[in-house]
């Protein structure tokens, strides 16, 4: 069969590469200028770096079997990493049980309820009764109201706006779950990259798909997706109309009304209901390092940002220790009066919460700054969320979807990616079969 796909990022990818396995022909449509989506890397003042950070846990056994297959497994390197807490103007070490009892800020029982609930959390492989619930009652019936607006209220306000009071609590509980299982030992958490980055996967899936007789085509805006009675015709780039068995979009759902129009109005209801929120991701390159942490939490009310990764503490500059790079991420929907203001503002604001971080801090340690911004970068998965992700196929014979709310209840990561592109190569052959 003659199939395209719509969208380069690992998804899309790995999903062709299934296809092409299977002698079909397949051609991918990108719009951007390069693959990888949120994956995708950039020249950052001569390092090689994404422009969205990454990371893999010991649990993506997904991406670990492609790994192998592909012949790059010896690729992976672990780190063991450390977290922080940045709380009320204080740096505060965080991520094992010692840090826990130490944290002056908890009594006791809110810290043995904190430990327990991760443990009980831990523990769960079926998410189904969890979708049902919404995340905050879950997280203040295990660790009080008190560990619940120290711990966790300041990261749903300034990563879901208004969107936060009806999140789900499977789509927390299998973040929380993740980061438990990626750890070496109690009280060491260990985490991955590949050597070369996401490049590093993302160029041997193009080699391989292109070694099939697969194309890829870049900075090629899919225009509309056509139909003649209800079944896939083809497709238009470029004001040019190219003819296709199946048609797969893995791209970001809001899109697709636009593209299809013949969706129905039961899935563009769907997906309209879906909400998503953007980001601006502020990155820096540092003489030296901030602090010893990859990832940092922060509830200060003087910081409006959830977090930010020293993505070098896990993944050294080439190899060069003495310096740092830090990921600033301004999680906004892009309805957000925020979302639209100058990039310079938002170095602005980084600037300043680098230096309330770590108050040595100097604009002179700046070597390199950049901003990226992404307007789907994380969907919002509420309660019930199961119920209101639309079909996989849909009411046009030929024509699959799929986006990141479809890792539901996972986040988004490109091991889930992979995962979700095999699922859409095996529909497709399923059909021919």
């Amino acid at each position: 069969m003659k199939i395209a796909i719509i969208g380069a990022g690992p998804m899309g990818l790995a999903c062709a590469y299934e296809l092409g396995k299977k002698n079909h022909q397949v051609d991918i449509y990108e719009q951007d200028d390069r693959i990888g989506g949120m994956s995708a890397s950039f020249d950052f003042e001569g390092l090689k770096i994404e422009r969205y950070y990454h990371f893999i846990c010991r649990s993506d056994q997904q991406m670990f079997d492609l790994l192998a297959e592909l012949n790059i497994a010896d690729k992976l390197r672990w780190q063991d990493t450390k977290m922080g807490f940045f709380y009320a103007g204080t740096l505060y070490k965080w991520g094992n049980p010692i840090n826990l009892l130490t944290f002056p800020k908890l009594g006791f029982i809110a810290k043995l309820r904190y430990a327990l609930h991760v443990f009980y959390t831990k523990s769960i492989n079926n998410w189904d009764k969890l979708d049902k619930q919404s995340a905050i009652p879950w997280l203040k019936k295990w660790v009080g109201e008190k560990a619940y607006y120290l711990l966790w209220d300041y990261l749903f306000t300034y990563k879901f706006y208004e969107y936060k009071e009806n999140l789900s609590a499977a789509w927390i509980g299998t973040r929380i779950k993740r980061i438990a299982e990626s750890r070496k030992n109690l009280f060491t958490e260990q985490l991955g990259y590949l050597a070369g980055g996401s490049d590093t996967l993302l160029n041997e899936l193009e080699k391989r798909i292109l070694a099939m007789q697969g194309n890829i085509y870049l900075q090629a805006r899919v225009d509309e997706v056509t139909t003649i009675n209800n079944q896939v015709e083809g497709l238009i780039v470029n004001g040019k109309k190219h003819l296709y068995d199946k048609i797969i979009a893995t791209i970001p759902l809001p899109i697709l009304p636009r593209l299809v129009p013949d969706l129905s109005s039961e899935i563009q209801a769907k997906i309209n209901g879906i909400n998503n929120c953007g980001v601006v991701c502020v990155l820096f390159k540092l003489r030296q390092p901030l602090s010893e942490n990859f990832w940092l939490n922060i509830n200060d009310p003087n910081i409006e940002i959830p977090g930010l990764i020293e993505y070098s503490n896990l993944k050294p500059v080439n190899n060069n220790t003495s310096e740092a790079i830090v990921y600033v991420p301004f999680y906004l929907p892009k309805t957000h009066p925020k979302y639209s203001q100058d990039d310079a503002l938002f170095l602005e604001e980084s600037l300043n919460c680098l230096k309330q971080v770590n108050p040595e801090f100097t604009s002179d340690w700046v070597l390199a700054k950049h901003v990226s911004r992404y307007e789907f970068a994380q969907p919002v998965c509420s309660a019930n969320f199961y119920q209101q992700l639309p079909p996989v196929q849909t009411n046009i014979a030929g024509f699959m979807m799929a986006d990141t709310s479809y890792y539901y209840p996972e986040d988004r990561g490109i091991s889930e990616s992979i995962k979700m592109g095999k699922q859409l190569a095996q529909l497709v052959s399923s059909e021919t079969e």
